[in-house]
């Protein structure tokens, strides 16, 4: 079951995974988070699961995040006040990373949830529990069990995607070289291209872009290859 959270935008571009990554079934293959300086991978939508164990109900709703104040966000839209319980865990990058029991024995509920999140390879994505008590006490080791395992199925069911950050860019051409570099921009699939005439030089245009991290290096030899002169590059 899917459900339609809005949760803030990543100021990023994602790209979907292909079969090497997502299954022919649409389910994703575990792996780490990180493919490389710059991308990572996260799930594209909400998505929800829902089981019962011994008479106790558990909802896992998953979906991206950005920062914590996102997170916080989708937890305020998908939590139930009716509920017995509302825990939750979220990871953003390598270092940010928290959880909550909400109520259940420490250690129970949201470590159980943040160890199925780190074990998926997913980044950028929170995980909220729901449970409503069905009257039989599952012990610490059911609760584990329960959390965790809901929590594993329900990010296994999410369509995935990889997301990759975007390098602002600049370099200074002649006139007759705005042509070349144009093809070349075009070829790399760089974004938000301006000119600035105003560089102090007659004739010269610096022209600025966003191309993905991973293209960088390919556009700058291209750049130079094509154009046939030296030329420095800015990055930021």
């Amino acid at each position: 079951m899917r459900v339609g959270v809005p949760v803030a935008a990543v100021t990023t571009v994602a790209v979907v995974l292909r079969p090497a990554i997502v299954a022919a079934s649409g389910k994703r293959s575990m792996g780490s988070s990180s493919v490389g300086s710059g991308a990572f991978t996260t799930i594209k939508e909400t998505v929800s699961v829902e089981k019962e164990i011994k008479k106790s109900k558990f909802i896992a709703i998953a979906g991206p995040i950005s920062t914590e104040q996102s997170a916080q966000l989708f937890l305020s839209q998908v939590r139930d006040p009716r509920a017995t319980h509302n825990c939750w865990a979220y990871k953003i990058g390598d270092q940010h990373y928290r959880c909550s029991d909400d109520g259940e024995p420490s250690g129970t509920a949201g470590k159980p949830i943040q160890s199925a999140i780190l074990s998926s390879g997913l980044d950028r994505v929170m995980v909220v529990v729901i449970r409503y008590f069905g009257g039989i006490k599952l012990g610490t080791g059911g609760l584990v069990r329960a959390y965790g395992g809901v929590t594993s199925d329900c990010l296994k069911a999410a369509p995935t995607c990889l997301v990759k950050s975007k390098v602002q860019m600049g370099v200074e051409v002649t006139f007759d070289l705005l042509g070349v570099l144009y093809n070349q921009l075009q070829s790399c699939q760089a974004e938000e291209i301006k000119e600035d005439y105003d560089t102090g030089k007659d004739g010269t245009a610096m022209v600025s872009f966003k191309v993905e991290f991973d293209q960088v290096e390919k556009l700058e030899d291209a750049i130079k290859s094509n154009c046939r002169r030296d030329l420095v590059f800015y990055k930021n």
